[in-house]
C-alpha cells in the first residue's frame, strides 16, 4: 500500500519572459487506502499536482515522498488515468489492457489471464476484441482503468477520468469506480472539477483556491458506503456541496446572481 507525504511543495514554471507560479507551499498527507479527492477551479494546480505525485514533473521547492521513497523521478507503482483514454487505435481492448505490461519490459502473456480478469471487472469481457473506434467513450474509459491496473500499482492517480462522458455515463463510472476501489483498497487522488463527483467518491475532499494552487480547506466525508444512487438524497451530501460551493463563492471562483428588480410600469 502507499502512503503519500508532500511537504512545502511548490511548483513554478518559466516560459520565456513570462513565469507562472502553479502550487504554492502545499503540505499533504494521505494515508495508504485513503480515497481523496481534489476540486478546485480551472489553472489551480490540481493536475500539477497528480504530475508532481507521479514524478512526471519536478517540484521546484519541498519534497514528496511516496510509500517511503523520495520522488526525484518518474515513479514507478503507480497507476496513471487521464481524461483522455489515450488507447492504441490499432490494439483490440485486450492488448491495450496489456501495453501496460509491454510498456514496462514485462512478460505480457504473464499478465494475460489478469487483463481478462480486469476487463471482466469493469464490465468489458465481451468487448476485448473490439478496437476503440467500435467503443463508446465509457467503455473506452473502462479500459484505460483496467490498463492503469494492470500491474497491481499501490497508487492510483486520476486526472479528470469522466470529464468528457454525459452524465449518465458518468455516474455510472462513479458507482463501478468506488466499488472497484472498495474491493482493491488503493491509494486513490481523484483530480475533477465536479463537486458532487468529489463529494460522492472520497474519503477526504481537498478544496483548492484559484491560482496559485493552495488548499484552502479539507472536508472529511462521512456519508456512509457504497454511496449509490441513493446517497444523493442524504441530507450531509446537500451539506457538504453547500459548504464547498460556499467557499468558491469566498474565493471569488463562483459570483451569485444579481436579479434585477423589475421596472414598475407607469399607468
Amino acid at each position: 500500500m502507499s502512503g503519500i507525504q508532500i511537504r512545502g511543495v511548490s511548483k513554478r514554471y518559466d516560459s520565456g519572459k513570462q513565469s507562472v507560479l502553479a502550487l504554492q507551499q502545499l503540505d499533504l498527507d494521505i494515508t495508504p487506502g485513503e480515497f481523496i479527492a481534489v476540486v478546485g477551479p480551472s489553472g489551480c494546480g490540481k493536475s500539477t499536482l497528480m504530475r508532481l505525485v507521479a514524478g512526471l514533473h519536478e517540484a521546484t521547492t519541498g519534497s514528496i515522498t511516496v510509500e517511503g521513497s523520495l520522488v526525484n523521478g518518474p515513479v514507478t507503482d503507480v497507476g496513471i488515468v487521464f481524461q483522455s483514454p489515450v488507447l492504441l487505435d490499432w490494439r483490440d481492448t485486450l492488448d491495450n489492457v496489456l501495453f501496460q505490461a509491454d510498456m514496462r519490459g514485462l512478460p505480457v502473456n504473464e499478465y494475460r489471464e489478469r487483463a481478462h480478469q480486469l476487463l471482466q471487472q469493469v464490465g468489458l469481457q465481451d468487448f476485448a476484441h473490439s478496437y476503440p473506434h467500435e467503443l463508446s467513450g465509457g467503455m473506452r474509459q473502462r479500459a484505460s482503468i483496467a490498463r492503469a491496473l494492470l500491474h497491481d500499482p499501490a497508487l492510483l492517480l486520476m486526472d479528470e477520468p469522466f470529464g468528457a462522458l454525459d452524465a449518465l455515463t458518468r455516474e455510472q463510472m462513479r458507482l463501478d469506480l468506488e466499488q472497484l476501489w472498495l474491493s482493491t483498497g488503493k491509494t486513490v487522488l481523484f483530480i475533477t472539477h465536479s463537486v458532487d463527483e468529489a463529494v460522492l467518491l472520497a474519503d477526504r475532499v481537498l478544496v483548492m483556491g484559484p491560482r496559485p494552487g493552495k488548499v484552502v480547506r479539507e472536508l472529511r466525508i462521512d456519508l456512509p458506503r457504497r454511496r449509490g444512487l441513493e446517497a444523493r438524497r442524504e441530507k450531509r451530501f446537500f451539506d457538504f456541496c453547500e459548504e464547498i460551493n460556499e467557499i468558491f463563492f469566498s474565493q471569488g471562483v463562483l459570483r451569485r446572481d444579481k436579479v434585477s428588480p423589475k421596472k414598475s410600469q407607469s399607468s
